[in-house]
């Protein structure tokens, strides 16, 4: 085969797929794992949902595979270390989920502004409103882009903080946001939006130094991997009042068990990764990872030159001889 399918896809991609390629579309191998990575095994591209995990194992085990495709956000489950020594291209969709997850990050920051109230000066405990809020954004990702430009038809000022992107960047401007330091953030913005590619050099980025700034009666909606926080930092937080609340859409397995520092926090909502899963959001992903699969087997496959590889290899048999 040439594609193995193992999630539901929509008809209309699996048939463009079937007029270009040999396509085996069988989701229920993912509850059997020996004869799913026998498929794979023999594959040359693959749908891969987010509850099948490809290891270094399963790839060293599949000469043919060339690529990888996540329709899905997040690409936790692949290791891309072995998919890269091995030349597999991980086909991803980044910019098709960006509208989704911005429409969830308003609306959840119009949920919580509005329903965890705060003290007015007579006394009454009221919601606030998105438009005079400043908003920051954690991450210069594609749906940051579609909230910097969608904030502000609210009225909201947005400032915003990415690590990989010095203050200095024509970025910043084209975006129509102003660039801070983490802390900096944290002290200004009454809402703050995390949705950071996740890599493991930010693990636990956002502590104790960063969480201790937080601005009185501060809000949080993150829709980035949990592990950009420091649990325990998050639930001093959470427990101390310094941020009233936080929604969560991603959250590793074993989180919000009894006995990890989050559970029972006061003001934590979690969501089981809904943010950038649309009906729509998944088709613009479909069809964006299928055209890139059926690109990437339309390329012959390059054969190695065993004269030049192999010392040993016969030699050219067409060559004129050379006498002495």
């Amino acid at each position: 085969m040439s594609v193995l399918v193992l999630e539901p896809l929509e008809a209309d991609v699996l048939d463009w797929l079937a007029e270009r390629h040999a396509v085996q579309a069988v989701p229920e191998l993912a509850a059997v794992p020996s004869a799913m990575r026998e498929h794979v095994a023999q594959a040359q591209a693959i749908f891969l949902p987010a509850s099948i995990a490809l290891d270094g194992e399963t790839i060293r085990r599949a000469p043919r595979l060339r690529a990888v495709g996540r329709i899905g956000a997040g690409a936790e489950n692949i290791d891309l270390d072995a998919c890269r020594a091995a030349n597999i291209e991980v086909v991803r969709a980044p910019t098709a989920a960006a509208s989704a997850e911005a429409e969830f990050v308003i609306g959840a920051l119009l949920a919580l502004l509005r329903r965890v109230p705060v003290q007015s000066v007579d006394g009454t405990w009221v919601g606030r409103e998105l438009g005079c809020a400043t908003v920051g954004l954690v991450g210069l990702t594609p749906a940051a882009r579609q909230l910097a430009t969608l904030l502000p038809v609210f009225g909201a000022r947005v400032i915003g903080y990415d690590p990989s992107l010095h203050h200095a960047d024509p970025l910043w401007a084209q975006w129509g946001i102003e660039p801070y330091g983490l802390r900096e953030l944290m002290q200004a913005a009454d809402a703050v939006s995390v949705q950071l590619a996740y890599f493991p050099r930010y693990r636990g980025l956002i502590g104790e130094r960063v969480l201790g700034f937080c601005k009185p009666s501060q809000v949080m909606v993150s829709t980035a991997h949990s592990a950009l926080f420091d649990e325990q930092a998050l639930a001093d937080a959470l427990h101390a009042g310094r941020l009233l609340a936080v929604w969560m859409d991603l959250v590793e397995p074993g989180l919000m068990e009894n006995g990890r520092p989050l559970h029972g926090a006061p003001g934590l909502q979690v969501t089981p990764r809904v943010a950038a899963t649309t009906r729509e959001s998944r088709m613009r992903a479909a069809w964006s990872v299928a055209r890139r699969i059926s690109e990437v087997l339309s390329v012959p496959v390059a054969q190695p030159d065993f004269r030049s590889t192999h010392p040993g290899a016969l030699p050219d048999l067409l060559a004129e001889p050379k006498w002495r």
